[in-house]
Parts: C-alpha cells; structure tokens; sequence
C-alpha cells in the first residue's frame, strides 16, 4: 500500500507546502513512566526543542542533514496557527507487516484524499491538509487532529495513490470531524411516548427475540425492515449500508443489547461471511464494530410499559432517521459556517476596495505633483536661455567698443 520506504529522507519526498516552512524538529526515541515516546530536539543543536517555541525550530535541510549524521531518529513538522495545515492523526490501524488498514482509518484516508504516509512505527497514518479544524473535540479513540502547538513524524513513506502535495480539504475535514470526533447532541423532540432518551444503551428490553421482530414488522417503517431483514438492500449504496440500517433498528429495539442484535442479524438476510471477518487492528471483527457504532448512532430506545398491549402506533423513529435527523443539524450548522465565511470575504472585499480608491487617490495626487514640478522646471530653463542671451549680447557690444577705440587712436 506505500511506495518502498527510502532510506535518505530527500525533499523530493516531502511536500512543497511543508519543504519551504521553516518549522521543523528532529527527534529521539524515549521512555517516560515506561513508555515509549518521542521527544523533539533542535536541529543541528540537540537540545530539547518546544512546539511552541519558534526559536527551537529549523528548516528541512538542517533537520535532515542532522537525521543523516546519526543525531536523531527522526524529523517532524511544527503546526502553528500562521500556517494553513492540519494533520490528521490514525493509530494502531495498520498491520506493520501486511499492510492490511481498518476500514475507518481507509474511509478517512480516501475522503480527505490529500498526502498520506506511514507513521514511523508502521502501525499508524498521518494525512496532511490544508484547512482549518472545526471547534470543539479534536480526538476520539485512535483519531487525532491538530493544527497548532504540534509536531508530526514526517517518514516520506507516502501512500501509494494518495497526492504527493497538502490540498486544501476544507470541507471533507468537516464531514470526518463531525462523523468521527464531534460528540453527538442531537436528541429528537418529537418521540413517541414509549420512546426514552438515555445517555447509553440499556442491557436489555425483556423483549424475546419474535416478539421484538413481531414489534419491528408491525411498526410504521415495518416495510422497511422487513426488506433489509429479508436481505434486500434497495435504496442503499452498498452492503454495508444495509447492515447499518437493520443494526440501528436493532438496536433501538433492543434496547442496545449488543448481545441480542448480534443474535438477530445473524438469522436476516444479510449475514455474510463478512460479519465475522477481523477488520480492525484491535481484533474486532466487521459485525462487532457495526454493532457499536449503530449503538451509538442510536440515541432513543424502545422500554415497554408494564402491561404491552398490541402495538398500534409503533415509532417510525429508526437508524435511518436519526441520521438523517443528525445530517440535518449538520447541514445547519455547515450553511452557517458559510454564511460566516461569505460574510468574512465580502468584508475583506470592502476592505481591497477602500484601498484601491486609497491608492487610486494617492496616484492622482503625486501625478499632480509630478505636473506641477515639470512646470517649474520649463520655467527655470528658459529663464537661463534669457539671461545667456543677454550676457552674450552684453559681451558683443563690450568687444566692439574695445575694437572702435584702438581704430580711433
């Protein structure tokens, strides 16, 4: 999946965008409190470099050129808030020997699209772009993003078919941070009285398995279930889509049993060999990440009353419409954020105009200037003409008075 690893760290290798910034470290392999660590170093001095401190930096051909003389094991990039780049951080989702990647840590990767490589332990991603990193969380569980007070390992071990250059992903960064790190506050308004908001699932509903999927079948978004129970998925992009769907509704159904969602999808039509395949470097297998995630996609569960009586009015609240609820407040949010941006450059654009006029202003007044100046110097030519002429004049007649007076002796 990368380009074979070289063992000079040339600038071909880097991008442009951060050759030409002179923000960079080295850095030595450490332990503290017995773990492993990276512990950044000025380039060319040794000592110990700050993320914050710009005095403590270098550019890439001194931290290279230190790596190279066995200083350091490594060199890295300071992000700051006068530069554009945001680093994406993956960890632990990579099998340092087949180079097999969880599927989150290749769904971020491909969106974001922009340079990627292999972090130094082979067991990691770092993807860099240009853009600026939403407000609020800036991690959760294995995925980091940063964009000041910083450093990344830089390796040069691209991806392969990932761009050699920082491209500017402003909006993939808001989709992946919204999806990934931000915490989830949407909560419906509008549930049904047998429907509970919780902060996390409960352990169980005390609904048998035919009962639950009898409830399921009769609900008013039933039709829908019943096709991606039978396997079907019409109306959605892939597979996996499908899977999340039934999971979601599982899940609210169940009340977040993990245990029984797993016992039920595997008797739907869509079982595959795939749910008990291992995706992920922590060991998880495909089934047991779909689960968790549409655990906590889910927001609203099912809790019967004491006495159930057939369900008549059952919710039409399910996976799909809670994310199509968060999507939403998402589309909100993201018009608003542009709304301030187009805001923001029509101010700047007013700001351009003013200094035009400024400057239009300012060039009219020297042109006059420059005018009045040639006017004088016309001026003070020909006032130098007159007065030759007339000391020419002076001289002549001074000379023919000198010639008639010997002619007259």
């Amino acid at each position: 999946m990368t380009d074979e690893p070289t063992e000079m760290l040339t600038q071909e290798l880097i991008p442009e965008e951060l050759v030409e910034r002179p923000q960079w470290v080295c850095w030595r392999r450490a332990k503290r409190d017995g773990k492993a660590t990276k512990i950044p170093v000025v380039p060319g001095v040794g000592s110990f470099a700050s993320s914050t401190d710009p005095e403590t930096w270098g550019d890439f051909e001194t931290a290279c050129d230190y790596l190279e003389r066995g200083r350091a094991d490594g060199v890295g990039f300071v992000f700051t808030e006068d530069d554009p780049i945001v680093g994406v951080d993956l960890d632990d989702c990579r099998d340092s020997e087949s180079g097999d990647t969880d599927d989150d840590a290749q769904d971020i990767i491909t969106r974001l699209d922009s340079y990627t490589e292999v972090s130094p332990s082979g067991t990691g991603y770092h993807v860099l772009i240009q853009g600026s990193l939403p407000e609020g969380r800036n991690r959760r569980g294995k995925i980091e993003c940063y964009d000041k007070a910083r450093f990344f390992t830089v390796t040069g071990d691209r991806v392969t078919g990932t761009p050699t250059a920082v491209s500017q992903r402003q909006d993939a960064l808001e989709v992946i941070h919204h999806e990934y790190i931000a915490e989830e506050s949407i909560q419906a308004t509008d549930s049904p009285t047998r429907v509970t908001q919780r902060d996390g699932p409960t352990s169980s509903t005390s609904l048998d398995d035919d009962t639950l999927l009898e409830k399921a079948s009769s609900a008013s978004n039933g039709e829908k279930f019943d096709r991606l129970w039978n396997g079907s998925t019409s109306g959605y992009d892939s597979n996996s889509e499908a899977d999340m769907a039934l999971c979601c509704m599982l899940a609210f159904w169940s009340g977040g049993d993990a245990a029984q969602i797993d016992q039920l999808f595997r008797q739907s039509g869509l079982i595959r060999e795939k749910w008990d395949e291992v995706h992920y470097a922590d060991g998880s297998t495909y089934g047991e990440k779909t689960i968790e995630r549409a655990i906590e996609r889910t927001s609203e569960f099912y809790e019967p009353r004491s006495t159930e009586r057939p369900e008549t009015d059952a919710p039409t609240i399910d996976g799909d419409d809670a994310d199509n609820t968060r999507s939403r407040a998402y589309l909100v949010e993201k018009n608003r954020l542009l709304r301030e941006r187009v805001n923001s450059l029509e101010a700047t654009l007013e700001e351009r105009d003013e200094r035009i006029e400024q400057l239009e202003a300012a060039i009219e007044r020297l042109s006059d200037t420059e005018r009045v100046h040639h006017k004088r110097s016309d001026a003070v030519d020909d006032s130098h003409l007159d007065a030759t002429d007339d000391e020419d004049d002076s001289e002549t007649t001074s000379l023919w008075g000198r010639t008639k007076r010997l002619f007259e002796e």
